[in-house]
């Protein structure tokens, strides 16, 4: 189990309406006196649930708002490569 100062939770909410939650740690490659090696992990899922109860209980939480992703059509794509290749 991590500390407060070791761990922090993630909303994502995007554009979309879609709302993602994760876990991320601080982790070290070698010792935590060795400041280079020390680093944020990367975003772990987790429940809804789980990130209200850490919020409730004072760990740090960040909230993130993103752009949905653009769906682009495929035909338009290949003419795009067409003219950056000619």
């Amino acid at each position: 189990m991590h500390s407060k100062q070791t761990v922090k939770y993630v909303c994502e909410e995007f554009t979309s309406g879609y709302t993602y939650y994760f876990k991320q740690e601080y982790i070290t490659h070698d010792k935590w006196s060795n400041l280079d090696s020390v680093a944020w992990s990367s975003l772990k899922p987790i429940s809804r649930m789980t990130f209200i109860k850490r919020q409730r209980e004072g760990y740090v939480c960040e909230f993130v708002k993103r752009k949905s992703a653009t769906i682009m059509r495929m035909d338009s794509v290949k003419e795009r490569r067409k003219e950056v290749n000619d």
